[in-house]
């Protein structure tokens, strides 16, 4: 066996080793085990230092790739009055009595959906990580500091027919209109996007499959892994970028339209559930609380919420149309 491979107890380690001639197949319930946990322990393992980098199963090694634009978006933040559908501030966010390190969402479960669309484009949507808008020592530089609040989105960018992107996006509200170098401006606010990793465009049909998970560490990177069940992708930034390191207290994951404040549009009977998972150094349960933080929107209304705690602190809840 590699040292790339790794043992998952005796019973399932040899499922891991390279195929022998003749040998028998690995029965799905086995290869689901296997790389249920190849996943958890590749979302777990920091990425090597700065920079892009892809992961293959069973490898639990990443490996530097070149790096790529992000989309240009920009992914805006909410304003305005809340809608009936998610998006522009009306969603499930999972708010945490200490500073959330990481968290990870997904889908686990998707029914009659067919058909998705954003601005006509099929399969063109995003998966959105967001913080809340927080206190940052980035806005000491604004016009007038007490106002500005920065802002943090892990993003999968799912764009058909062009390819996927993982990549973060960071804004500094109400900073005024001297951006800090490299920022862009819009109205203002400021904006910022990490370097992206390239992410092949995935089927609708396997969107239950994607997980976006973000990380943070003061004084070192901040990090966005995009993984499917053989497959992960990651980059960093420098968490000095946006100081979200402590500032961690809420988080938003959804399925929202690419970008522009555009809307992702399931097709009726569409009934969508979402999990997400937190590390905040706690066992207990995260609150739901009823406030999103992106303009970006789908056209599903919110059903009810639940927390729970224990080793992996989550929100769970269901949207449908």
């Amino acid at each position: 066996m590699t040292r790339n491979n790794f043992i998952l107890g005796a019973g399932l380690s040899l499922a891991l080793c390279p195929s022998v001639t003749g040998a028998a197949p690995i029965p799905k319930t086995a290869d689901a085990r296997l790389t249920a946990a190849w996943r958890a322990a590749i979302t777990s393992l920091p990425v090597p230092g700065q920079g892009c980098f892809t992961a293959d199963y069973p490898s639990t090694v990443w490996k530097q790739v070149a790096c790529t634009e992000a989309p240009p978006g920009p992914f805006l933040p909410a304003h305005g009055p809340k809608g009936f559908v998610v998006g522009n501030g009306n969603d499930f966010s999972a708010a945490t009595g200490t500073p959330i390190s990481s968290a990870e969402g997904r889908f686990p479960s998707i029914r009659g959906l067919t058909q998705e669309t954003n601005e006509g484009a099929s399969d063109t949507y995003t998966l959105q990580l967001n913080s809340s808008y927080y206190v940052s020592p980035v806005c000491h530089g604004a016009q007038d500091p007490s106002q500005c609040r920065a802002w943090m989105q892990y993003v999968y960018s799912n764009n058909a027919p062009y390819d996927g992107a993982g990549f973060m996006e960071i804004w500094l509200i109400n900073y005024g209109s001297n951006c800090p170098a490299g920022w862009g401006p819009y109205a203002t606010d400021c904006y910022y996007n990490s370097n992206a990793v390239d992410v092949p465009n995935q089927a609708l049909n396997a969107l239950g499959d994607i997980r976006v998970s973000g990380a943070t560490i003061a004084g070192g990177n901040d990090t966005v892994k995009i993984t499917s069940s053989k497959n992960a992708y990651a980059v960093t930034m420098p968490d000095s970028m946006i100081d979200l390191a402590g500032n961690w207290n809420t988080a938003e994951y959804n399925l929202f339209g690419d970008g522009g404040g555009s809307e992702a549009v399931f097709n009726a009977g569409t009934k969508i559930r979402v999990k997400l998972q937190l590390h905040d150094g706690s066992t207990n349960a995260p609150t739901c609380i009823t406030d999103g933080f992106t303009l970006e929107s789908n056209n599903l209304g919110l059903n009810t919420c639940k927390a729970a705690g224990g080793k992996l602190p989550s929100m769970t809840f269901s949207e449908s149309n």
